[in-house]
C-alpha cells in the first residue's frame, strides 16, 4: 500500500467514525450502527490497526511520534535556544495559543492536500475541535479576536499533521514549529527582508551545511498561469501540481495536470517553459532571470506579473544591503497559496544528510540527501480578514520546522553533547562526610553555581570521579577529613586532573 492509498483509507476510517458518532447521537437503528462499526473495523484491519486485548498490545509510541532521551533533548534545547536568541534579536514578542482550535477556524485554510491532514477530535460538549495544523492560522485568529493591528511576534509550539511520516528525515505527525511574524501596515518588502534575514542568520548559525532560500511571488504565478491559458478557478489545484517539481520530474507533473486536472497539452507546454525558467537558465542571477522573463512578449505585458516582478526586485535590493546571498528566485515555488497573497519563500538544504547514516537508511533508500523544506513563509494580507471582515491586518512571516533541523544536526553530530549543565560535582574522599558535602553543596547553589553530589552516604572516590568524567562535568570539589578540619576544599579539573586548594566560606 502506497502513501496515497493509505491516506485515502485513513480518511474512510475517519469518515465512518464521524458517521457512527452522529448515528449514536441521533439514536439511529442499532443494526445500522453495528453495520457501520463492522465496516470501520474492516478498514482498520486493512491499515494494520487492531483492537488488541489488554496486556497484549505492543509498547511503542504512536506512528509519526518519538521519545527524546537526554542527549536528543539537550541537542534540541540547544537548537531552540539559538532560535529564541535570533527572534529576540529582531525585536519579537512571544505569545501562546491552545493546542486545539474550533474546526471551522482551521478548515479551508490549507488547500486540498493540507485539509486532509488535520487531526479532528471527537465531539466534546457540543464543540467540533481539531488539533492545530500550524501556528499561522491560530495567530490570525488571535489577532482578529483581540483586535490587534500591529505586533511582531514569535511562537514555539507543537503542531499535528496526519501525514505519512519519514522519521529519519524529520517528518513527523507531532512536531515543533518556530514561527516569526510581522503584523501591521509597513512599507513595501521591508517586513519580508526581515523574515529572510532571520532565515539566513539562523540557518547559518545552526551550521546545517549548504542551504538556499527559494523566492517567488503569488502575482508572478498568477501571471504565468494567465498567459498559459489556465483559468483563475484552477489556480490552486494546478499550483499543487507545480509545487511537486522539487521532488518530481516535469514529465510526471505534466501528466498529472493533463490526466487528472484536464489541462490541454499546449497549456502545460507553455506553463512548463515558465515555471522551469530557473532550471533552463541556471547561470542567471535573480535580477537577470526576472529581467529575461519580463522580456517574454505575453508575460512581460501581464500586469500581475509586472507588479510581482517589481516587488521582488525591491526585496532583492534590500537583501543585497543586508548581505543575504542565499536567496534564489525560483518561479516553480508554489506552496501555501490558500492564504499567501504576495512574496513566498522556502529554505531547503539539499545535501544536509550527505555522508551521514541517515543517507543510507532503508526507510529513505534512493531518496535525495536533503530533508525537504526546513523553513517557509510569505505574505498573507487576507487571513485575519477571513475571521473579521472589518479588520484588515497585513502580515508576513516565516516558520521553521525544528524537527527537520534537529534531524540534520543529529545526523551530522560528531561530538557527544552534555545532557546536564552541572558546573561542580561535590565529592568526598572518605566515609561519613555526607553532611559536610551537603553544606558545601548548599553554599555553591546559594552562589548561583550549578552543582550536584552523589545521593549516597558513602560513595567510593573513584566512582564519583568517574561519574563526573562521564557526565563531562568540568570541576569536582573534593573534601576529606583534613579539608573539613582546615576549612578548605580541593577544586579538581576533571579533564586535566589539576587541583587547586581553596578556602571554604
Amino acid at each position: 500500500m502506497n502513501a496515497e492509498q493509505r491516506r485515502a483509507l485513513e480518511d474512510e476510517v475517519k469518515t465512518l467514525g464521524d458517521e457512527i458518532r452522529q448515528l449514536k447521537a441521533g439514536k439511529a437503528d442499532p443494526d445500522l450502527i453495528k453495520e457501520r462499526v463492522n465496516k470501520m473495523l474492516a478498514k482498520k484491519k486493512e491499515l494494520g490497526v487492531t483492537d488488541e486485548k489488554p496486556g497484549k498490545f505492543v509498547l511503542k509510541t504512536g506512528k509519526g511520534t518519538r521519545d527524546y532521551g537526554p542527549a536528543q533533548s539537550a541537542l534540541r534545547n540547544a537548537v531552540l535556544e539559538k532560535v529564541v536568541e535570533t527572534f529576540n534579536k529582531y525585536g519579537a514578542e512571544t505569545i501562546d495559543t491552545p493546542v486545539f482550535e474550533l474546526r471551522d477556524v482551521l478548515m479551508g485554510k490549507y488547500g486540498e492536500e493540507g485539509g486532509k491532514l488535520v487531526y479532528d477530535l471527537q465531539d466534546q460538549g457540543g464543540e467540533l475541535l481539531s488539533l492545530r495544523y500550524d501556528l499561522t492560522v491560530p495567530f490570525a485568529r488571535y489577532l482578529a479576536m483581540n483586535k490587534i493591528t500591529n505586533i511582531t511576534r514569535y511562537q514555539i509550539a507543537k503542531v499535528y499533521r496526519r501525514d505519512q511520516p519519514v522519521m529519519s528525515r524529520g517528518r513527523y505527525r507531532e512536531f515543533y514549529q518556530c514561527d516569526f511574524d510581522i503584523a501591521g501596515q509597513y512599507d513595501l518588502m521591508l517586513p519580508e527582508a526581515e523574515c529572510l534575514g532571520i532565515v539566513n542568520e539562523l540557518l547559518t548559525k545552526l551550521e546545517i551545511g549548504e542551504f538556499f532560500i527559494n523566492l517567488n511571488h503569488r502575482l508572478i504565478l498568477e501571471g504565468m498561469f494567465a498567459v498559459s491559458g489556465i483559468e483563475a478557478k484552477d489556480f490552486k489545484t494546478i499550483c499543487s501540481s507545480v509545487d511537486k517539481l522539487d521532488k518530481t520530474p516535469w514529465a510526471e507533473v505534466e501528466e498529472e495536470m493533463i490526466k487528472e486536472k484536464f489541462l490541454k497539452k499546449e497549456q502545460t507546454e507553455k506553463l512548463g517553459q515558465l515555471v522551469r525558467f530557473r532550471e533552463l537558465n541556471g547561470d542567471l542571477s535573480n535580477l537577470e532571470l526576472l529581467d529575461k522573463m519580463s522580456q517574454l512578449p505575453e508575460l512581460g505585458q501581464n500586469e500581475k506579473f509586472k507588479k510581482g516582478a517589481e516587488e521582488l526586485k525591491v526585496l532583492i535590493g534590500y537583501l543585497e544591503v543586508d548581505g543575504v546571498t542565499t536567496v534564489r528566485y525560483e518561479p516553480s515555488l508554489a506552496r501555501g497559496l490558500d492564504y499567501y497573497t504576495g512574496a513566498i519563500y522556502e529554505a531547503v538544504a539539499p545535501k544536509a544528510l550527505e555522508g551521514t547514516a541517515a543517507e543510507k537508511c532503508e526507510e529513505t533508500a534512493g531518496q535525495p540527501v536533503g530533508v525537504g523544506s526546513v523553513a517557509a513563509g510569505g505574505r498573507y494580507d487576507g487571513l485575519v480578514n477571513m475571521f473579521d471582515a472589518k479588520l484588515k491586518v497585513p502580515c508576513c512571516g516565516v516558520s521553521f520546522g525544528i524537527e527537520r533541523l534537529f534531524a540534520i544536526m543529529e545526523a551530522r553530530q560528531k561530538n557527544t553533547i552534555r545532557t546536564t549543565q552541572t558546573e561542580v560535582y561535590v565529592v568526598s574522599a572518605q566515609k561519613n562526610l555526607v553532611m559536610e558535602r551537603k553544606k558545601l553543596l548548599r553554599t555553591l547553589r546559594a552562589a548561583g553555581i550549578k552543582s550536584e553530589m552523589p545521593l549516597k552516604a558513602n560513595p567510593k572516590l573513584l566512582t564519583q570521579l568517574q561519574y563526573a568524567e562521564n557526565a563531562r562535568i568540568p570541576l569536582a570539589a573534593v573534601i576529606g577529613e583534613r579539608e573539613v578540619q582546615e576549612g578548605i576544599v580541593k577544586l579538581r579539573n576533571v579533564v586535566t586532573r589539576e587541583e587547586k586548594t581553596l578556602a571554604t566560606l
